[in-house]
């Protein structure tokens, strides 16, 4: 089932999925929040009152997902971790994101939620993918 192949393809979409999250973390952490405020007030409002913790969760999540994207091709069992850090770092972001946030009040449940959904779907579907692999002795 687990092809060298198919884990080599899947490994570069992981590693290319997990380096846009690295861009976007670098983008956002720096962008001109006036600029944003001008077409999207509460995004801009979020992002600058976003704590600094949760800017190190998130650049946990992004870096944590590229490492392990980068050790699922070096056929490491310790993707799989990393993967998990990753999802635990995902879940702790987006969970401060809409619940402690008026983000969803202000922008919808779909709006607000729907991106973050593909992020945790993506972050599950590694970690379950990796760990198969650990299971079946196609990592060490």
């Amino acid at each position: 089932m687990f092809t060298q192949r198919s884990i080599v393809v899947i490994g570069i979409i992981l590693l290319l999925w997990n380096l846009m999250g690295v861009v976007a973390f670098f983008m956002q952490y720096h962008m001109d929040l006036r600029e944003l405020a001008a077409t999207d007030p509460v995004g801009a409002r979020i992002f600058a009152t976003m704590p600094a913790w949760l800017w190190a969760v998130y650049g946990g999540a992004v870096g944590a997902g590229t490492l392990g994207a980068i050790l699922l091709l070096m056929r490491r069992a310790s993707a799989a971790l990393l993967f998990l850090l990753s999802l635990i770092a995902v879940l702790v972001q987006f969970g401060y994101t809409l619940g402690a946030t008026d983000l969803i009040a202000q922008k919808g449940l779909a709006t607000a939620a729907g991106f973050p959904a593909l992020v945790i779907l993506i972050a599950i579907g590694q970690w379950i993918y990796a760990r198969a692999l650990v299971v079946r002795s196609s990592l060490r």
